[in-house]
């Protein structure tokens, strides 16, 4: 009885709830190999959005589109719109195309394990936080 009133008490550990299991998710590590990883990356690593060979053509396009701007102001806002559309779509493809990997992981028959779904959504985290980030 006494035992009982101690736990109940004002003392007494929080009643257990979800927040174990949730941290459990967020920072435990794969108790197996992941089977659907990537070689050579790592699961929480943000890649970069363009290569850096893409990220300097674009910033050269930016910057001659900036010095045209002197003699033809229309036109280069033309050209910047064009270029802004064109890294949006890029963008988009290449988000559409993870968000498709992502689900290829899990949405298959055959032996998903829990553990599989549990990585799934740490990795489905990884790139909701990295979208949110842009």
């Amino acid at each position: 009885m006494a035992n009982e009133e101690r736990l109940s008490g004002p003392n007494a550990p929080p009643p257990p709830d979800r927040a174990d299991e949730v941290q459990r998710l967020s920072d435990a590590a794969p108790a197996r190999p992941q089977p659907f990883a990537r070689e050579g990356i790592k699961e929480d690593a943000h890649e970069a959005l363009f290569p850096s060979g893409d990220i300097t053509r674009l910033r050269n396009q930016w910057t001659e589109i900036q010095a045209a701007f002197v003699d033809e102001p229309r036109s280069a806002v033309k050209r910047a719109d064009s270029l802004v559309g064109d890294v949006l779509k890029s963008l988009s493809d290449t988000f559409a195309q993870e968000r498709a990997r992502l689900e290829s992981q899990w949405d298959h028959e055959g032996d998903v394990t829990t553990e599989d779904f549990r990585v799934a959504l740490r990795r489905y985290r990884t790139f909701f936080d990295r979208l949110l980030a842009i």
